[in-house]
């Protein structure tokens, strides 16, 4: 409004009403509002001047500018003031992130602020109603109100799903709406992945293994290992709308040695808090047969038992191995039992080729033992049975000491005779002074020497 000073100077007055309204039920069923009204006098720099001469004059300067703050400084603040209640007011609620296992109970809280006993409702992601004022509204036994306070509110989630996660909205009815929202994310830890192989592992060959986690949240991270060391694998990721499927792909060389080697293949996942979920695998590598017989040690004579033994490797090892004789069949007193062949009471007429034989789906092998039965009178000379290579070591050795004995004698003439040929030259010399001497025809007192001619 606009006043007149008593100096015909004008006054601006500035009333600012700021209205907060909680509207609610109480036990009357009044209505009750709450007003805020803020007066400000604003006056002009002739009111100023018309104050300075009526106190005297004393202070123009400072009444200039205490005239000046309040024109500009006060109102603002009082503006601001008003804001900030309101802004307090209207701030109500506050709610909280969740984050949960798959099959866990999560707690969804609002926080509440400056409650006067307004409506407070609990919405699920779908915006359907789970709790008005604390009382149920959806037929969900898995949510329970766990607390209701006018500083808190808290709901619990039992059994929790992918299907359950999304934005849960604290709402508080005033005079206006006012939610905030609870992010619920739920996390799926891997099951133990499973490992499967395309094809069989045949020597010489390649085998392909696939790790695969078929559903986690987020997808899980997989690696192949082997005697501690990381083996590296193509890795393929499926979304499945809520979840994640991974696979992890290797290829690797095969020999016969590789057959039982283990390998591992191993999921790491935030949920699992550092552990692992590990999947343990040996390698199954087929390959053909391998054979050898066994021989008796020492010599057999009439009337002694043979004992054959067949020594079989292979995978899948052979069930059937097969006893024979070259050229001739088995004696009648030949008794088999698996890889086994024994022979009692022998005679010269079990003499021959023996011939053990094994097959896979691989491939075949065999191995022959030569039967030699003695007379039981007959003189056999035996044979030292020293490995053929420690026979060639001791050759090589001999050899290479003879030759190192002929270069050291080749060497030791080569300088006795560059020796003998120097003192050779050396006589020569001595015979020449003792010519010089006879015909000079020295004196014996010169000295007596003697010369070898």
């Amino acid at each position: 409004m606009l006043t007149s000073s008593r100096t015909g100077a004008l006054s601006l007055s500035l009333s600012l009403s700021l209205s907060l309204t909680h509207t609610h039920t109480v036990a009357e069923g009044a209505r009750r509002r709450v007003n805020l009204r803020v007066h400000v006098t604003l006056i002009s720099p002739r009111e100023a001047e018309y104050y300075e001469e009526d106190v005297g004059g004393e202070y123009p300067a400072t009444a200039m500018a205490l005239a000046r703050v309040w024109n500009y400084c006060v109102p603002l603040a009082v503006i601001a003031v008003a804001c900030v209640m309101r802004t307090a007011h209207c701030q109500a609620v506050q709610a909280e992130n969740v984050t949960v296992l798959e099959g866990g109970t999560a707690q969804i809280s609002c926080r509440l602020q400056n409650y006067d006993g307004s409506i407070v409702v609990i919405q699920n992601p779908r915006r359907q109603t789970l709790f008005f004022n604390g009382t149920r509204a959806l037929k969900d036994d898995r949510y329970q109100m766990m607390l209701f306070t006018p500083r808190l509110v808290r709901i619990t989630l039992t059994n929790v799903s992918v299907f359950d996660e999304g934005g849960y909205f604290c709402q508080l009815y005033t005079d206006a709406t006012h939610h905030q929202v609870a992010t619920l994310s739920v996390l799926v830890p891997p099951e133990t992945p499973a490992v499967e192989v395309k094809q069989e592992a045949v020597e010489g060959g390649e085998v392909e293994l696939t790790c695969v986690s078929p559903r986690s949240k987020p997808a899980a991270a997989l690696r192949w290992m082997r005697n501690g060391k990381e083996i590296p694998g193509v890795v393929s990721q499926q979304d499945n709308g809520k979840t994640f499927s991974v696979s992890s792909t290797i290829r690797i060389p095969v020999e016969r040695k590789d057959n039982g080697a283990a390998l591992s293949c191993e999921a790491v996942h935030p949920a699992l808090s550092g552990e692992k979920r590990v999947r343990h695998y040996r390698l199954d590598v087929y390959f053909a047969p391998t054979v050898r017989i066994l021989p008796p040690s020492g010599i057999l004579r009439e009337g002694d038992s043979l004992s054959l033994t067949c020594s079989v490797t292979g995978n899948p090892l052979p069930r059937n191995i097969q006893w024979s004789k070259i050229n001739d069949t088995l004696p009648e007193r030949a008794e088999i039992s698996g890889p086994n062949l024994q022979i009692s009471r022998l005679s010269q007429s079990h003499n021959g080729t023996y011939l053990c034989q094994a097959q896979n789906n691989f491939g075949r092998a065999a191995d022959h033992y030569t039967l030699l039965v003695y007379d039981p009178s007959a003189v056999v000379e035996t044979h030292s049975a020293v490995p053929y290579a420690v026979i060639g070591g001791v050759l090589a050795l001999l050899v290479f000491t003879v030759i190192c004995v002929l270069i050291v004698t080749i060497w030791c003439s080569v300088r006795q005779k560059g020796s003998y040929l120097t003192h050779e030259a050396s006589g020569l010399d001595e015979h020449g002074e003792v010519q010089e001497a006879f015909l000079n025809g020295n004196d014996a007192s010169q000295g007596k020497k003697e010369y070898l001619l």
